[in-house]
This record gives C-alpha cells, structure tokens and sequence, in this order.
C-alpha cells in the first residue's frame, strides 16, 4: 500500500476519557508534516480526523484536516493514556465500534494502553502485539491468547499495528507514514523532526519488572532472596532449597509462577544490575561482569546482547549518566 498516489487518504485517531493528548496532537502534526513532504513529490495528502464517543454511544469526527468532506479512514489510532489501561467495561463499546470499523476494512492500530482497546475486539488472538513493557503482566493475564512480544516497540501485522511505551507514537507514526506514503515521504518526516527512522527496541529502555503477586509463597521467597543476592552464584539445587521443594518440582512451579526459568530469571537479575553499574560507573565491562557473577565476560558479553539486543560497550554510549562519565 506504501506510494500511493491519488486522492487523500486518511488516518483517524480514536479519542477517549483521558487518553495522551501529547500523542493526539503530535502524532497529527507528524501526519501534517508528512502530508507536506508527500504533496511536494507529487503524491497524496493525507487527511488526519479525530473521532469521539457522543452520551449515546454514537461516534463522530470532533475534529478534521478537511472539513466538511466525506472520508473513510484507511487506519483507525488508539492512544496510549498516562493512567494506565483502559479496564474493561470502558474499552467495550470502543471495542465494538474498532471492530466494525476492521470489517468495513480498516486497519487498526495502538500505543501504549491502547492495546487492550485492540485486544478487548478478539482480533488479536493468536497474533503477536506490543504494549508499554510496564503493563506487560497486566496484559497477559488479561489476554493469554495474544502473543505479547513486549520487547518491540513496533510490531505490524498486516490489518493490525501496535506500539509500545507513551512516545513509541512516533515510531508508530513513522510506520503509518512508511505504509500510506513511501519510504522516501517516511525518511524526511523522520530527519525533520530528529526522529531515528532505523527503529528501536523497547527492551533497550525497559526494567526486568518480575511477577510478584502470582500467590505461590515458596516461589516469592526465593525471588525475594535473589533478589539480595544479585551477583553471586546461585544454582537451581540451592533455590529448590531455599523453597523447601523438591527440584523437579520447584523448576515446574518456578517457570509457571514467573513465566522463566530459575537461571533466564537469574540473568535478567544480574543484567538489570549491570545496566545501573554500566550507566552510573565507570567500572570497565570486564569489572562489571565480575561484580554480577560472571567469571567469563565473553559469557557475559553474550548474556546482555541476547537480553537487551545491545553489547555492553552501545548501552553505556546511549544511557550511561553524563555526571558519572565525567567524574574522576
């Protein structure tokens, strides 16, 4: 669909009780932006309207680049809100609506909380989607059919498109911009407003956030004392230990309490506290992978690029603390 030329095409984004409005208003002046670049190389413009619930349920445009004029918007946008998730007896007659508007052919897309708006319609079953790294255990619990992939900041899939975190709206505004005006038109929006067009990774920003409230108290108290122990070596028949349990037992409740296994939780665990060392320091990788257990740093190494998807050495260039790498 990327390049097409002709009349405007239209992107509407779906408004609703406290929903961002710095995602509302900026993602329309990005449409805006673009909309110039692409009439400059002869291609459409692309027509942006906000939709709002009225008292009886009905919905209509509150606002609209073109108004007066019939329009069929090729992508309906949920908005992320900075409260959280809609729950669920609010989302529901959004919900229907998004749905109607996907079989009248529609693609739907959302960031952030919007997500649960997108899974409340059942189009997400069985398909990957994203949300803010933040409501991830919230999400599942609420959606056990979807395929939460809560490390990407972008996933499109085909008729569906979710974002993560609050400002993933320009990442995903990027990918709209890619789909209904070209890559050329998406390029210049991007070097126009500083907005790294390659994209990014949710998990190079997210904390390891562990479940806590899932009730197996055995499990808790072992978290609970790893989590003390960061840094020194710990081995599946000291845990199973710590819990009084049985070992195969332990690693069954372990992975269905937590969602990992004892030694993937264990690494994310001393991850989280190289990534403090790495950004507040200026400890040497080498130093660093000491201080969280690993003997080898090569294994170290290998460990902190599989879980945030950068080496060591790239996660301390973009977040490491100014005021720490300046000290002596």
């Amino acid at each position: 669909m990327a390049g097409v030329t002709g009349s405007a095409l239209e992107v509407g984004l779906v408004l609703y009780r406290d929903c961002q409005i710095a995602m509302v208003h900026g993602i329309t002046d990005l449409f805006a932006i673009a909309s110039v670049f692409s009439q400059d190389r002869g291609g459409p413009k692309l027509r942006v309207s906000h939709w709002s619930m009225g008292e009886g349920g009905d919905f209509s445009r509150s606002y609209d680049t073109e108004p007066g004029g019939p329009g069929h918007p090729d992508i309906f946008v949920v908005p992320g809100r900075l409260t959280g998730p809609a729950e669920i007896e609010e989302a529901e007659p959004y919900a229907r609506w998004l749905l109607n508007r996907h079989a009248q052919g529609a693609t739907l897309a959302a960031s952030c909380g919007g997500s649960f708006m997108l899974a409340a319609t059942g189009l997400l079953a069985g398909r990957p989607a994203t949300t803010h790294w933040l409501f991830a255990e919230r999400f599942r619990d609420r959606f056990p059919d979807v395929r939460l992939e809560i490390d990407k900041i972008v996933i499109e899939d085909g008729d569906i498109i979710t974002a993560g975190g609050l400002m993933a709206w320009t990442d995903l505004g990027l990918r709209i911009v890619d789909r209904l005006l070209g890559p050329s038109v998406m390029i210049e929006t991007g070097k126009f407003l500083l907005i790294d067009p390659s994209g990014r990774e949710q998990r190079h920003y997210s904390s390891f956030a562990p479940r806590l409230t899932h009730g197996d108290e055995p499990i808790l108290k072992v978290q609970h004392w790893l989590q003390t122990r960061a840094g020194r070596a710990t081995s599946v028949t000291d845990m199973a230990g710590h819990a009084g349990l049985e070992e195969r037992t332990f690693l069954r409740r372990f992975k269905a309490a937590t969602g990992m296994k004892p030694i993937e939780y264990v690494q994310h665990l001393r991850v989280g506290k190289a990534r403090e060392l790495l950004e507040f320091t200026r400890r040497s990788v080498d130093q660093i992978a000491w201080s969280v257990g690993y003997e080898d740093s090569a294994a170290f190494r290998r460990v902190f690029h599989r879980i945030l998807g950068l080496s060591p050495g790239e996660y301390r260039s973009r977040f490491s603390s100014s005021a720490a790498m300046a000290a002596a």
